[in-house]
């Protein structure tokens, strides 16, 4: 294995690894206000968005060509498709609480939409940092902040929906599996054809601007917490400071 697929392997296992623990949390019974989880959530998202637009796009087209913006579109849509179209049900942060009961059926349709989402986390963190390991490095961060919120909410749905406190805490493992699968997959990409990971990258510029704006901006409008939507544009410094930071780093390294 060389280094960078060991270093990407090891992203990978922090990412997953926050997921485990937010199933853990619940599973322990260890409180876990609400409030901190939108704020998670909301930072993420303001995160992703400006990753998006300041660097995924562009750098897309960059890579890509005239053909990115297909690649992005595809990106979108087929994280649309698994996880609205065949799942239908997905919600960050849905059924936290205890008293608050969910089907058998709702609690595997969630866990389904939350193991495709976390496939393709994987995916954009091993792509970008195939492609350049800065961007990819960003992409990291961003996922990072949701992954914990996604491992409550998959645990707790679970143990709403009467499951045993074992299987909840596997369900947060097996989507932290997921991620790890998304990473792996893009070296199998990139043995087949070096240009894929250009066009993987694309694609996951696509995946990025769905989970920013699909998945977790609505659920962020739903607060009735008025700091949440404010904390949107904090993700949005925040990945300022972040791109600063990694460019720093690299220039200094280099």
């Amino acid at each position: 294995m060389n280094p960078m697929a060991f270093t990407i392997i090891i992203y990978g296992l922090i990412a997953a690894l926050a997921e485990i623990l937010g199933g853990a949390l619940v599973v322990l019974r260890k409180e876990w206000p609400t409030k901190i989880q939108e704020y998670l959530l909301a930072l993420s998202a303001g995160f992703i968005l400006a990753l998006v637009f300041l660097e995924l796009i562009p750098e897309g087209i960059h890579a890509v060509g005239f053909e990115a913006p297909l690649y992005m579109l595809a990106g979108y849509s087929v994280l649309h498709f698994f996880e609205h179209t065949i799942v239908g049900h997905l919600h960050f942060g849905e059924e936290t609480h205890r008293d608050v009961m969910v089907s058998k059926i709702a609690s595997i349709s969630t866990f389904a939409g939350l193991f495709i989402h976390a496939f393709f986390d994987g995916f954009a963190i091993s792509a970008g940092m195939q492609f350049d390991f800065s961007l990819g490095l960003l992409i990291f961060i961003a996922v990072l902040l949701h992954k914990i919120p996604e491992g409550l909410t998959i645990a707790s749905v679970m143990l709403a929906a009467e499951h045993r406190r074992r299987t909840a805490f596997l369900a947060s493992a097996a989507i932290g599996v997921a991620t790890m699968l998304g990473i792996v997959s893009v070296f199998f990409l990139a043995s087949v054809n070096e240009e894929i990971v250009g066009k993987a990258f694309a694609f996951s510029a696509g995946i990025a601007t769905y989970v920013g704006a699909s998945d977790l901006i609505p659920e962020i409008n739903h607060s009735k917490n008025r700091i949440i939507p404010v904390l949107v544009f904090g993700g949005m410094a925040l990945f300022y400071v972040g791109q600063m930071l990694v460019s720093a780093y690299f220039h200094h390294a280099h």
